[in-house]
C-alpha cells in the first residue's frame, strides 16, 4: 500500500510537470523532503516485498518437505499391507491403481490386458485385504496415515 502511494505520487508528479497543473509552487527544500519520503517509501516496500517473497519460499520448501514424507509414509504404509495381503505383482499394480481411483477398462488399457483379467485381480486384491470395494480399500490406507489424529475426542472414549 505504501509503495504503491509513493508511486503515484512519482507519476502524479510528472504528469502535474509536463501538463502545468501545478497552482502553487513548494519550496524546494520541502519537495526535496517529500521527494525522499516517498523514494524511501518504494525502498521500503521493495525490502518488505522481498522479506514476504522469502518468508513465501520457506513456507514453500516446509510444505513440500512434509508431502515428499507424507508421500514416502503412504509409499511405506502402501508396500507394508500389500506384503500382509501376499499380493502378486500384478495385484500390487492393479491394487494401485485402483487407490488411484481408475476404472477397471482405464486399468486394463493402462495395463495392456483384458478388463477381465483385471476384473478378477480386483476381486483378488479384496478378497485379501478384506474389503468390498475401492473405497473400503482406500480407507484401510487413510486409517493407517491419519492414525485417529482426527477423531472426536467422545468418539475414542466410546470405543
Amino acid at each position: 500500500m505504501v509503495q504503491s502511494l509513493c508511486a503515484v505520487f512519482f507519476v502524479f508528479d510528472i504528469v502535474a510537470s509536463v501538463l502545468g497543473l501545478r497552482a502553487r509552487p513548494i519550496s524546494w527544500q520541502i519537495r526535496e523532503v517529500i521527494e525522499l519520503g516517498a523514494a524511501l517509501g518504494l525502498i521500503l516496500g521493495v525490502i518488505m516485498g522481498g522479506l514476504a517473497l522469502r518468508r513465501s519460499m520457506v513456507r514453500r520448501n516446509l510444505a513440500e518437505g512434509k508431502l515428499r514424507r507424507a508421500a514416502s509414509a503412504f509409499a511405506d504404509v502402501l508396500e507394508e499391507r500389500f506384503s500382509e495381503w501376499g499380493l502378486t505383482p500384478a495385484e500390487r499394480e492393479v491394487a494401485l491403481f485402483l487407490i488411484k481411483g481408475f476404472p477397471i477398462a482405464e486399468i486394463a488399457r493402462l495395463r495392456e490386458t483384458s478388463e477381465g483379467t483385471v476384473k478378477a485381480q480386483t476381486n483378488a486384491v479384496y478378497r485379501k485385504a478384506g474389503v468390498n470395494g475401492a473405497s473400503q480399500l482406500l480407507s484401510l490406507f487413510l486409517d493407517d496415515l491419519m492414525e485417529d489424529r482426527f477423531l472426536p475426542e467422545a468418539a475414542e472414549q466410546v470405543a
